[in-house]
């Protein structure tokens, strides 16, 4: 086999864009995860594990109707696939279907009950359903529930609105000014869909798609309610005057305080930054590093934390742009401050940075230096076997052969214990290639059927092709399998 057939054998397309996706989430990067676990799903459709990836970082960016129905396509082919179940009881909690949410959580219970998952999502459900039924002010919309009052006429909702002014005096003036609290800026935007309602002309019309004006409008409003209800029960009023105060006296220790909360500013922009494309996110980021650095520890408590974060995405984005030398300069700015301030998080995560860029650029030995120190941070199956893996390819490259195989069996003892297929492909064939590579043909070929079967059960096609491609030729190389060939075909 040739170096460069080799080469194209160790990752296949479809556990790349997964195992990247993996990464990307870990990282919170949820948009760029969902492209990638996107991307396998055109390779490999309805793979269910790509299928709850993608569902929990939707989850995550508060899409929740998304995130239910990669839950259900999960579900298809196996109504008792437990992540699917979780992962489905977790979009509905997040819809605010708490009721129906309870009943995944107890299916997935009872289907695994050693999980800890289930049994926290189950209290969490139970506790907002009680938070609803013992809080008379916060009223629960069904998504699928009856709307009807909705369609009554104008003069019909004016008088019952007029009665009840009447008789509560204060109170809708009370609730008006918590659904004011919850909703925030969404508010006035209810206030104008409550509006459109009484435009007669208006609501009789359809739009393009054949819908009504009205029903379009009255679901809107239904789903600003949900959601009230919804942010209600998961953080009520109390909370949030609690918090504020906290906030407030914070902020009294500041001589000059910001006209704006840092915090939030900052959080908000960083959420900006990982939901753009490598140039606006590169932009924002260099923009927000330039006001957070104007700021103390004291307006921006964790300022040092906030700009190693900033180092990292800007590093990420010049990576992705290509630039290799200045994306080097601030992952290392990022592990200068993680080592300063003691935070081992983020000390891992530039190592892991920094490892890649020079694994990108050919700096095999830097590479390993960099992610050896990593070693002892590492956390999780998942990121054992990762990092088990890159530094066996590293060695590879380097043709140490006797240190791939170490690394490419302990990548595969970490995948062997969480289970993960899609690299204990991966590890089977690095550790293929050192066998090869040192002469231990028999070996070599045991790991490569090994790989093969799981390239199988992956269902991975371009997989299976290259690595019967790297088999038969390590069995024509085998003197072992050449003898035994010759010896059945004199006995025949």
């Amino acid at each position: 086999m040739s170096d460069n057939e080799e080469l194209q054998v160790p990752k296949s397309t479809f556990t790349t864009y997964l195992a990247e996706g993996d990464q990307l989430f870990n990282k919170g990067e949820y948009v760029k995860a969902i492209e990638c676990f996107t991307t396998a799903l055109n390779l490999q459709p309805g793979d269910k594990n790509c299928l709850v990836a993608r569902s929990r970082c939707f989850v995550k960016l508060g899409d929740a109707e998304k995130a239910l129905k990669d839950a259900e396509s999960s579900l298809k082919d196996d109504k008792n696939y437990f992540k699917g179940l979780y992962q489905k009881a977790e979009a509905l909690y997040t819809m605010g279907d708490f009721e129906f949410a309870l009943v995944y959580y107890h299916r997935g219970h009872k289907l695994r009950p050693e999980l800890q998952e289930f049994r926290l999502g189950i209290q969490k459900s139970q506790e907002a359903i009680n938070n609803s039924i013992s809080n008379p002010s916060s009223v629960m919309l069904e998504n699928k529930g009856d709307l009807s009052f909705f369609h009554k006429s104008k003069e019909v909702l004016s008088s019952s609105r007029r009665k009840e002014s009447r008789k509560s005096g204060q109170k809708i003036d009370k609730g008006e000014k918590t659904a004011k609290q919850l909703l925030g800026q969404l508010y006035s935007d209810r206030e104008y869909l409550e509006k459109l309602l009484h435009d007669d002309d208006l609501i009789k019309g359809k739009v393009r798609t054949g819908e009504r004006v009205q029903d379009l409008i009255v679901n809107s409003i239904s789903y600003l309610d949900t959601r009230m209800a919804f942010w209600q029960q998961q953080k009520p009023i109390y909370a949030r005057h609690r918090d504020k105060k906290l906030m407030q006296q914070q902020w009294s220790r500041v001589q000059n305080k910001p006209p704006t909360d840092p915090a939030r500013y900052v959080l908000s922009t960083l959420e900006d930054i990982d939901t753009g494309n490598a140039e606006s996110g590169l932009k924002k980021a260099r923009e927000l590093m330039k006001v957070v650095k104007e700021w103390s520890e004291d307006v921006l408590p964790g300022k040092s934390e906030i700009l190693g974060n900033l180092h990292s995405c800007i590093g990420n984005a010049l990576m992705d742009l290509g630039n290799m030398d200045k994306a080097l300069h601030h992952h290392e700015k990022d592990l200068e401050l993680a080592k300063k301030c003691n935070l081992m998080d983020n000390k891992s995560r530039a190592l892991d940075n920094i490892g890649r860029v020079y694994a990108r650029i050919g700096k095999f030995q830097q590479a390993i230096q960099v992610w050896e120190e990593k070693l002892p941070l590492a956390c999780g199956g998942l990121e054992k076997a990762w990092l088990f893996h890159e530094l066996g390819q590293c060695y590879l490259e380097l043709k140490c052969y006797a240190d791939a195989l170490n690394y490419g069996k302990r990548s595969l003892m970490a995948a062997d214990d969480i289970g993960d297929v899609k690299w204990q492909l991966n590890a089977n064939v690095l550790s293929a290639q050192a066998e090869l590579k040192l002469g231990n043909f028999k070996a070599c070929v045991l790991y490569f059927e090994k790989s093969l079967d799981q390239a199988k059960l992956l269902q991975d096609n371009s997989a299976c092709e290259a690595i019967r491609k790297a088999l038969h030729e390590a069995r024509q190389k085998n003197p072992l399998q050449l003898q035994d060939k010759s010896e059945r075909l004199g006995s025949s």
